[in-house]
């Protein structure tokens, strides 16, 4: 038996149980399983910072990251007090649409209270505040630069561990022999390029179904400082897609007061690879103002390309053999579009699920089966949303779908052209794109009563400093500056150390 040096608490007897990956799918099954089982070990391939840093197996995390409202509230559940360790950090809240200028797909959204709000941080920083979180739990221990390459089976179809390998430069191929770490429970969270249908094949058992939808774009992101003197009575920018035009831009404010942009295009456009080719994609955007607030903008460094973005969900719960206390979840289950921010929804709730199943059955042995159940029944809404109900599909592919997706584009397309006017139909559009409501909600009452407003789209964005309606003023004319002397006052005053001012008269010499 293996003794840690580690203080360690009294558990209720569960063992050991191992986490592949430390994204954020990960690291919310090792909390969930941290108030579990006795210990927790999250393996991880790359190197592990202390802080924010980029880590290899991440190229993803350079995009527009936001932590949307259900995976913010979720992640109060795992980690109380998380939303305030994420602001003293440096990510910004964000009230949707309140702090946003939005273009819906048939027009600008009013600016109003919802009840709605994200953390917009980069993903480095995210990960890094959960993952200080982690590390500060004594049940939880990091081996990184560690590499997961096979399953070890048990006894009537269980799984009692892992066998790993170290980083090693000295070794053949970098990578020391592997070794076994013994588990008593074994979650795999390494995101798309997991190899568990591998893993699962090399024990005999068949590999899981898989349904792809394409997405047909390609991210490009970049930071930008705010133009000097920058002033507005907005936070961030959201050009969302429309119909057929899949393409979309956005504008959040990050950690450092600095911007970070994103622009999906179609494939059939070649992504941009400059600034100078950001400009001209942020000009075929379907409003110009996008573009001319990056104009005077200042690039912070290159332009970064994603794509092979592509949902992709792996059927797991539909394999009738299957080896017990062995569980799939996060991306490497399936895997959303980035672009709506849904595989942090995912994750959190795959982690409350886990942790609420795990409690109720009072063991880790023979729950596995309900959990891959439960985990495809809490994905089915977030999947349908993500791949075919976001946008209302236009009149080219309007008859290639079914009859009952047809109805439910027609329905959403009616409610985006009420949002423009009216702030409840704006709110149950938003609801439905964070996924906070079924998309059976487009049958309520409210959305049938907005749905029969035909208003006037809004062309100009809310707003009093951008846009045509945006209040000019005055041009400040430029005055030459004289050193020691402070410009734009009436009479001139010495500037600098307080030795350089004149000290005041004794009270019988004043005059």
């Amino acid at each position: 038996m293996k003794v840690h040096a580690r203080v360690v608490p009294e558990g209720a007897g569960h063992g050991h149980a191992v986490v592949i990956g430390s994204s954020l799918a990960g690291l919310a099954a090792a909390r969930a399983l941290a108030g579990f089982m006795d210990r927790v070990t999250v393996i991880e391939r790359d190197w592990l910072p202390r802080g924010p840093g980029r880590r290899r197996g991440v190229p993803q995390a350079r995009h527009t990251h936001s932590l949307p409202t259900a995976a913010h509230q979720g992640l109060e559940q795992l980690f109380p007090g998380i939303g305030e360790d994420l602001v003293r950090a440096g990510a910004v809240h964000l009230r949707v649409p309140e702090d946003l200028l939005l273009l819906g797909p048939a027009g600008w959204l009013p600016r109003f209270d919802a009840g709605l709000s994200v953390l917009s941080a980069g993903r480095d920083l995210l990960d890094a505040v959960v993952r200080d979180r982690l590390r500060a739990d004594p049940r939880v221990r990091f081996l990184h630069d560690h590499d997961v390459v096979g399953l070890r089976p048990g006894p009537q179809d269980t799984v009692t561990g892992v066998y790993a390998r170290g980083r090693d430069r000295r070794s053949p191929g970098g990578w020391s022999p592997a070794r076994l770490i013994p588990a008593d429970f074994v979650v795999d969270a390494s995101g798309r390029g997991s190899r568990a249908p591998q893993w699962l094949a090399e024990l005999g058992y068949e590999p899981p179904a898989e349904t792809v939808v394409p997405t047909g774009t390609t991210r490009a992101t970049s930071l930008y400082a705010p133009p000097v003197g920058h002033v507005a009575d907005w936070q961030g920018v959201w050009l969302m897609a429309a119909g057929d035009d899949l393409r979309q831009g956005l504008l959040h404010p990050v950690e450092g007061g600095r911007w970070s942009v994103s622009l999906t295009t179609p494939d059939t456009t070649p992504a941009p690879a400059d600034h100078e080719q950001v400009l001209h994609a942020a000009a075929a955007l379907r409003d110009p103002l996008l573009r001319d607030l990056l104009a005077t903008a200042t690039p912070l460094g290159p332009v970064y390309r994603c794509a092979g973005t592509d949902s992709r969900w792996r059927h797991y719960e539909r394999l009738r053999r299957w080896p017990d206390q062995f569980l799939v979840v996060g991306d490497a289950f399936a895997a959303l579009d980035p672009a709506h921010g849904d595989g942090m929804t995912l994750a959190v709730q795959g982690a409350l699920l886990l942790q609420r199943m795990l409690t109720a059955h009072g063991t880790a042995v023979g729950v596995t089966y309900r959990l891959r159940r439960a985990l495809a029944h809490q994905l089915a809404p977030l999947w349908r949303s993500g791949t075919r109900l976001r946008t209302p599909a236009g009149p080219a592919s309007e008859d290639r779908r079914p009859l009952r997706e047809r109805l439910h584009a027609r329905r959403l397309s009616r409610l985006a052209a009420a949002a423009t006017a009216d702030p409840d139909a704006a709110a149950l559009l938003l609801r439905l794109h964070h996924g906070l409501v079924p998309p059976g909600a487009l049958l309520g009452p409210r959305a049938l009563r907005a749905a029969l407003r035909r208003p006037a789209p809004q062309d100009a964005p809310p707003s009093l400093t951008h846009g045509p309606q945006a209040r000019r003023r005055r041009p400040v004319v430029p005055v030459a500056p004289v050193i020691g002397v402070a410009t734009g006052s009436v009479r001139p005053r010495p500037t600098g150390s307080s030795a350089h001012w004149p000290t005041t008269a004794p009270a019988g010499d004043r005059r």
